[in-house]
């Protein structure tokens, strides 16, 4: 197979989500990645560790800022030019509607939110993750173009590959694809944002108001994470509500949950249950989080967050 892979970039540099497809694509066929905006050649050659031979950069800046139109129609000119039949790429807030419309634009079958490598042993079938990470479908892809959008932290990165080569690409725009403008974009600087994060520290009502805040940013920071909370606590604007994780908040899928003083309600559950591994810190030993868990303090947070903070400063 000849695979195209969608590479998001962000501060100059490639996202984990988008190694971890170009990893996947590798186990399947020949990979060539695309990737759009500012970001060095050095930087997009590492996408060779994971599987990459080749990449093709859109520097032109009309590109820069993320049109979903122009990027489909740049990606599907690719996937012509390099003769793809399969183009993957990673599952999220840009990759979702770029799948759609390359599938549209190739006649391609779609899978969103793949957790596994294909089965070929009887067509091409994919295993993904539905309701909210609750069950698993398995989609048979019957069209001979497909396009696999991948679920984040589902499948490992390879490193042993050797640099790609990087070529310019140019697609042939057309007025069209830019009817909707992109004229700036303004976005949060000075804190590692939720939807990118690979660790996140949150915290619940059981911190009891937002003055206790300190010892979860302390946390966050000794980590490199990013701060969430739930619900409840945006409700009561103790945080701030870009911070609400959960089922009607962000939904998030880092490497490391870490749940604070959080009860574990079905709604935030939804939100975070694509976690690769979460810890919940509790005094409630009944806490329904516990069930959800992958490691679990029963304890007081106001003494298990400071030595954990100091504990991992002593380490790092």
């Amino acid at each position: 197979m000849s695979i195209l892979v969608f590479i998001e970039i962000t501060e100059g540099t490639i996202k984990k989500s988008s190694l971890e497809a170009i990893s996947y694509g590798a186990q399947l066929g020949d990979v060539t990645a695309i990737a759009f905006g500012e970001i060095s050649v050095e930087e997009l050659a590492k996408a060779g560790l994971s599987g990459a031979s080749k990449v093709l950069h859109v520097s032109d800046e009309k590109y820069h800022l993320g049109n979903v139109q122009a990027y489909s129609s740049a990606i599907s000119e690719a996937m012509e030019s390099i003769g793809a039949d399969t183009l993957v790429l990673s599952k999220s807030s840009l990759g979702d509607p770029i799948s759609a419309r390359v599938a549209i634009k190739q006649g391609a079958s779609l899978a969103s939110n793949v957790i596994e490598l294909p089965d070929t042993s009887d067509g091409f079938t994919v295993k993904t993750s539905i309701y909210t990470g609750k069950a698993f479908a398995i989609t048979k892809l019957t069209e001979d173009k497909k396009v696999i959008s991948i679920k984040k932290n589902a499948i490992g990165i390879k490193e042993d590959g050797n640099a790609a080569t990087v070529e310019s690409f140019t697609p042939s725009s057309t007025d069209t694809d830019f009817k909707a403008k992109i004229t700036s974009q303004n976005k949060t600087t000075g804190e590692i944002l939720l939807p990118e994060a690979d660790l996140v520290v949150s915290g619940g009502r059981g911190l009891k108001g937002p003055e206790n805040w300190g010892m979860i940013e302390e946390l966050a920071t000794t980590l490199g994470a990013a701060t969430g909370c739930s619900k409840p606590v945006s409700d009561m604007d103790w945080r701030p509500h870009h911070e609400h994780v959960g089922q009607t908040g962000i939904k998030v899928a880092p490497s490391l949950y870490i749940a604070v003083g959080i009860s574990g309600a079905i709604q935030h559950l939804a939100g975070v249950n694509s976690s690769k591994y979460i810890v919940v810190v509790n005094k409630d030993p009944e806490a329904p989080f516990f069930k959800a868990a992958d490691y679990g303090i029963v304890g007081d947070a106001f003494e298990v967050i400071p030595k954990l903070t100091e504990a991992i400063k002593a380490i790092s």
